[in-house]
């Protein structure tokens, strides 16, 4: 499906449900007849479509270029639309629920039939949460139907963090994009299965492995974190993910990072450094950013799609970049840096 024009609606002020902007209700009335809308949510931009519906469904693999075993997540306004959607609702899931919705923690049930086979990549669970965004939220309370929605790019490409990206990666593709201004946590949500009984944790993202542990105590890591798995059960599993134009690299020794710097810039490559405002002034390089602070690494997550896609800007031909201590949100980090790089790290 191509658009001979892809809309922008900026939304300032949400309103009332009872007075909702025209523009929340245009991009609403689209997405539940079928058509693809992107819009903001606290993590990325996400690209919308009504998820009961299989053509809409198959609209943003299209739109995408999205490989069609990556499941995709549900996004709904109200925990009590989950009953429509999943066969049952784990004790641990509910605590999570209470403790995280709406927020950026994706839970994986086991579903009911009336989902669009598409959105599950014909897995017999699905990924749900409720985003905690006024856009979104208004969006989808509009709209009345659960959305399935993954970040608004193109497959492989950094995720949006404005409707600036949207655009830049999808204009021609889509219905339209709601502008809402720039994303806060600038990561995709964690998933975790509660489906088992012990849940798993497919995907870090801004709700933390600490954070899910201290309201229900342990939880696994899936191996599919490290190494590729054959059938993806969550988004960003099996494919390289969020990767600029030029060839990423990560350097673990911060030391060593100059001296690599020289020895491609002798190599007549323009380089480029991904750094932090402590490390910004250390380094001669062609191109140096600084995606946040070391001493709060939200900053960093925040901030790192937009650095990655601000490279593709500056024609440079291989980019260096720091790596993060991997506790908390510095987990989800390095989990998209490594996706971003290919697992390409020089280490010490």
């Amino acid at each position: 499906m191509s658009y001979k024009q892809t809309k922008i609606w900026t939304v300032d002020n949400v309103g009332s449900r009872s007075s909702r902007p025209p523009n929340i209700k245009e991009a609403a009335l689209l997405i539940k007849n079928g058509d693809v809308v992107a819009f903001p949510t606290e993590t990325v931009y996400g690209l919308g479509a009504n998820a009961l519906s299989e053509e809409a469904v198959q609209g943003i693999f299209t739109a995408k270029g999205r490989p069609s075993d990556n499941p995709l997540i549900v996004h709904i306004a109200a925990q009590n639309q989950l009953e429509d959607l999943v066969l049952d609702i784990p004790e641990k899931a509910k605590v999570l629920m209470n403790s995280f919705w709406p927020g950026p923690l994706t839970i994986i049930f086991r579903k009911k039939d009336t989902l669009a086979r598409a959105v599950t990549a014909g897995l017999e669970t699905v990924g749900v949460r409720i985003p905690n965004h006024p856009v979104a939220l208004a969006l989808l309370e509009e709209a009345g139907v659960p959305v399935a929605a993954p970040s608004a790019n193109l497959s492989g490409k950094p995720s949006p963090t404005t409707a600036k990206h949207v655009f830049d990666d999808l204009a021609g593709r889509i219905a339209g994009v709601v502008d809402g201004g720039v994303t806060g946590v600038g990561l995709e949500s964690t998933v975790l299965d509660c489906s088992q009984e012990r849940p798993i944790m497919y995907r870090p993202g801004g709700v933390t492995k600490e954070e899910i542990e201290a309201v229900i105590g342990c939880i696994d890591v899936d191996p599919a974190l490290v190494t590729k798995s054959q059938t993806p059960k969550s988004p960003g599993m099996k494919y390289t993910h969020y990767a600029p134009k030029a060839t990423l690299i990560l350097v673990e020794e911060l030391e060593d990072l100059q001296k690599h710097i020289d020895e491609a810039r002798a190599q007549g490559k323009k380089v480029g450094v991904l750094t932090t405002s402590e490390g910004s002034s250390n380094y001669q390089a062609d191109v140096v950013i600084s995606c946040g602070t070391r001493y709060d690494l939200s900053t960093v997550a925040a901030q790192l799609f937009g650095c990655l896609r601000d490279f593709d800007n500056q024609e440079i031909d291989l980019i260096l970049s720091e790596v993060f201590p991997e506790e908390g949100v510095g987990a989800a980090i390095m989990n998209r840096l490594n996706k971003a790089a290919g697992g390409h790290i020089i280490k010490g």
